[in-house]
């Protein structure tokens, strides 16, 4: 249901009508639910700020239950410029194929209104009712890639810079001891005056009479 329009309840009876059509015709392929009216059944997340639901919902059968597609059903009074940035603008974000069903004589007007703001739907179906039945007939088709989502970096962490602590006096003048000491040329031994005398004398041998 639109959150901006409230429809005649004659109109609103056919909009659900036309709800419940999609959904049996979805069903055989998808997991397909339904918000017709003012009920929130299946909702759709990422699509804006808030859970958002939109009048079908397609989902894989499997466990994951992944999103395949969003449809949004529009009457002639719906389709407007509010209802296209209130609904369809967020539809189009849902991170699965859009397609978006109106009148046919409101197929021009809906184009126009998603060239305009900048809206990607996937598809644009119209239908006509013909006795008791709905016709639907795909009156346009997206040939683009969708937008990439846009993803917030992080900011970097700051990096705090290094400062060397300063040198007291004392350690200075412990590393200039250490570097004169290095620099300096090694000492010769010291040798004891016992040896050095030992060392002067020459031995004498003697004769044997």
């Amino acid at each position: 249901m639109s959150p901006i329009l409230v429809r005649p309840v004659r109109e609103q009876l056919e909009h659900d009508r036309i709800i419940r059509q999609l959904q049996a015709k979805f069903r055989r392929k998808y997991e397909a639910g339904i918000n017709p009216g003012a009920e929130q059944n299946s909702p759709v997340s990422g699509a804006g700020p808030a859970p958002m639901f939109p009048d079908v919902v397609l989902l894989s059968p499997d466990r994951g239950h992944r999103l395949q597609g969003v449809i949004e059903v529009e009457t002639g009074e719906s389709v407007n410029h509010l209802e296209a940035l209130a609904e369809w603008a967020h539809f189009s974000k849902a991170r699965a194929p859009f397609h978006l069903y109106v009148p046919a004589g409101m197929v021009d007007v809906a184009r126009r209104l998603c060239e305009d703001n900048h809206i990607y739907v996937s598809e644009i179906w119209s239908y006509h009712a013909v006795g008791d039945q709905v016709r639907f007939t795909m009156v346009f088709r997206n040939k683009e890639a969708p937008p990439a989502p846009v993803r917030v970096k992080a900011a970097p962490h700051p990096v705090t810079p290094h400062v060397a602590e300063p040198r007291t006096a004392t350690a200075r003048s412990g590393s200039r001891a250490a570097a004169s000491r290095a620099s300096a040329p090694p000492k010769r031994k010291s040798v004891p005056r016992a040896a050095k005398a030992k060392q002067g004398k020459p031995t004498v041998k003697r004769k044997s009479k």
